[in-house]
């Protein structure tokens, strides 16, 4: 008997909310934004500068022993994070150790680490550091104005893409949705300060990929549709189109979400940030193929001859014929 997440055939009327769920889109968009530049991203160390030390230990990682051990090094603010990953096993305790660059220092001297070593070696003898890796402030920045000019260039890239496939509205809509799920990504991070590292970055690319492949799937349904059905309203036949696409939709949004949520649980702390972009990617990623994508080339409209036939050149460009 095969499984069946959607029936076969399915009347959602995904449009006659429309103006609430965009509405809330756009709330969200501004909550996002408004998180962005109050709260901040919790920016590691690949884009502030620093070093990240990894500890191992028979014994169970005490933060406030470590922490304490360490301010008597006057280093400012350190971020000590115990890792509980699987992989590791139970008899080993693992954490990270997260120390800014200094003021005037490219990054954390190497006599400044050994010292941070000592100190947590006087706490418990131990503790080994199988993982030293240091970024500094110049790199750092250079790896901030790279990662923007790579989304902007994907999204660009994007627009480009779908205006050569379909229509300039089509671009629009498509381009609008990706819009929205990198700023509500961004959002959710300063809103939970999960760390932002270069990682997240890839996740945004990921999510850009993700999001179009499944706005192309919808959109190649409505111009099939728009062929079959001339004079059918554009809100009904993009309701038709997002229907005959969902069992599909379903499909590959659960299984994906499936794999992430394992990795989520069982990955480990060093791709977690990663996999949380990821999960929240495809969620917000299949919302706004339909509620936002769709909406826009509902409000724009769309041209509605797409047969195929012989030009007729008249005044205003050039005419194709259509079968009655």
């Amino acid at each position: 008997m095969r499984l069946k997440l959607v029936p076969d055939h399915t009347e959602w009327k995904f449009f006659k909310y429309w103006r609430a769920t965009f509405g809330l889109s756009l709330i969200a968009i501004v909550l996002s934004i408004v998180a962005f530049f109050t709260m901040g991203l919790n920016f590691g160390i690949d884009f502030r500068g620093g070093t990240t030390i990894r500890t191992e230990s028979v014994q169970p990682v005490d933060i406030g022993a470590y922490r304490g051990a360490i301010a008597e090094l006057g280093l400012g603010d350190v971020t000590i994070t115990e890792v509980f990953d699987p992989t590791y096993g139970p008899d080993r305790n693992v954490a990270m150790v997260r120390i800014q660059a200094q003021d005037g220092q490219e990054s954390v001297s190497p006599q400044m680490i050994l010292a941070v070593e000592q100190a947590l070696q006087a706490v418990d003898p131990s503790i080994t550091f199988p993982s030293v890796e240091s970024v500094g402030p110049k790199v750092s920045g250079e790896l901030v104005r790279t990662a923007i000019l790579a989304v902007v260039l994907a999204n660009a890239a994007v627009l480009f893409y779908i205006w050569l496939r379909f229509e300039w509205q089509f671009a629009v809509g498509a381009v609008a949705a990706l819009v929205h799920d990198v700023i509500l990504t961004i959002g959710i991070f300063s809103v939970l300060q999960i760390r932002f590292d270069l990682a997240i970055i890839a996740a945004l690319l990921t999510i850009v990929g993700y999001s179009l492949n499944d706005t192309v799937i919808i959109f190649d349904r409505v111009r099939e549709n728009l062929i079959k059905f001339k004079k059918r309203p554009l809100q009904e036949l993009l309701d038709l189109s997002i229907n005959d696409t969902m069992s599909r939709t379903v499909m590959t949004s659960g299984t994906t979400l499936m794999a992430l949520i394992a990795l989520y649980v069982l990955g480990g702390d060093v791709i977690r940030g990663f996999v949380f972009a990821m999960i929240w990617g495809v969620i917000v990623g299949t919302y706004s193929t339909i509620f936002v994508a769709s909406v826009v080339l509902l409000r724009l409209g769309v041209k509605r001859d797409w047969s195929k036939g012989e030009g007729e050149k008249t005044g205003g460009g050039t005419q194709f014929k259509t079968e009655p």
